[in-house]
């Protein structure tokens, strides 16, 4: 009984000293990180154990109980989420023993698949969505959202994160756009991207229809009225999934689009006109080049095929 009393108090515990982490990760970090914490918990109870502090033992066999049903990078994540949580309760940290490191290594040799890849929204895909967009609310938004995202190779959450104060109007006709904050650039410093004439004017045309009291550059819709609050990043993926069923396109190839498909498009498009790895790392604000080799594969197979 002391026992079940000990574990309760830490595991409420946990949750307290995360509030600690609000403002310094994205909010899809801290969500992942509370999941994660929480699976590790319910685990732990299942099964009697303590879960903070926990030990090398506990933590090591949780890693390959996960590797059963979860993918590789999920457990790899849930891991540094036991090893934040350790962290943050000052309490003794069992992640970096050996044998979690071999743990992990196990579960990586036992899934020995290719991570999956969103599909390309590449220009021709992206013409006929936009083109199939209605003459309503949502489809000057969505049009506008397509095209942009295409245009700035965006991450969703980058998209939807876009405020009216981040783009501004060039003389030629076009947008400067700030994007702000991604993954790869925590503290928000930002970078500068540049649109097409046709797309600061489906731009304009959303903005003309939304009005000038929002902050938001993209918002959700409600009885024909535009709501002042951001989109969440599910929309990205409910507005490119929604158009390639519009299309017709088979279900298989529905399901193999995603949030991200804006952004491996893009990226397919400019490898296949010719721009080097190196430029599409700058266009798009990548660090690593072992995620945009893994979005280009296709379009270098479809040069040289």
């Amino acid at each position: 009984m002391a026992h079940m009393y000990c574990a309760m108090t830490t595991t409420k515990d946990w949750r307290a000293e995360f509030q600690r982490l609000e403002g310094a990760y994205a909010p899809g970090t801290m969500r992942s990180y509370y999941s994660d914490v929480q699976a590790f918990v319910d685990w732990c109870e299942a099964r009697g154990h303590a879960p903070f502090p926990s030990d090398v033992e506990t933590v090591c066999t949780f890693i390959e109980d996960q590797g059963k049903e979860k993918a590789a990078s999920t457990v790899r994540r849930r891991l540094y989420a036991i090893r934040k949580v350790h962290r943050l309760l000052r309490l003794a940290d069992p992640t970096h023993d050996e044998d979690i490191n071999l743990s992990l290594r196990r579960v990586r040799r036992a899934k020995l698949t290719r991570p999956r890849q969103a599909k390309g929204l590449t220009r021709d895909y992206l013409d006929r969505f936009i083109a199939g967009e209605p003459d309503t609310p949502w489809g000057l938004r969505n049009r506008a959202m397509l095209s942009l995202g295409y245009e700035l190779l965006t991450r969703r959450s980058e998209l939807v994160a876009l405020k009216s104060e981040d783009i501004a109007p060039r003389a030629d006709g076009t947008l400067q756009v700030l994007v702000r904050r991604s993954k790869s650039d925590p503290f928000g410093q930002g970078r500068l991207a540049f649109t097409s004439r046709h797309t600061a004017a489906l731009v304009e045309s959303w903005l003309d229809w939304r009005g000038p009291h929002i902050s938001w550059l993209f918002c959700p819709i409600y009885h024909g009225k535009a709501i002042a609050r951001d989109l969440s990043t599910t929309t990205v993926k409910r507005i490119i999934k929604t158009a390639a069923k519009r299309e017709g396109l088979d279900p298989d190839t529905v399901g193999e689009f995603s949030g991200h498909s804006l952004r491996v498009g893009a990226a397919q498009d400019l490898l296949s006109m010719g721009h080097d790895t190196a430029a599409i790392m700058r266009a798009g604000g990548w660090k690593s080049i072992n995620v945009l080799a893994r979005y280009l594969e296709q379009a270098e197979h479809n040069v040289w095929t």
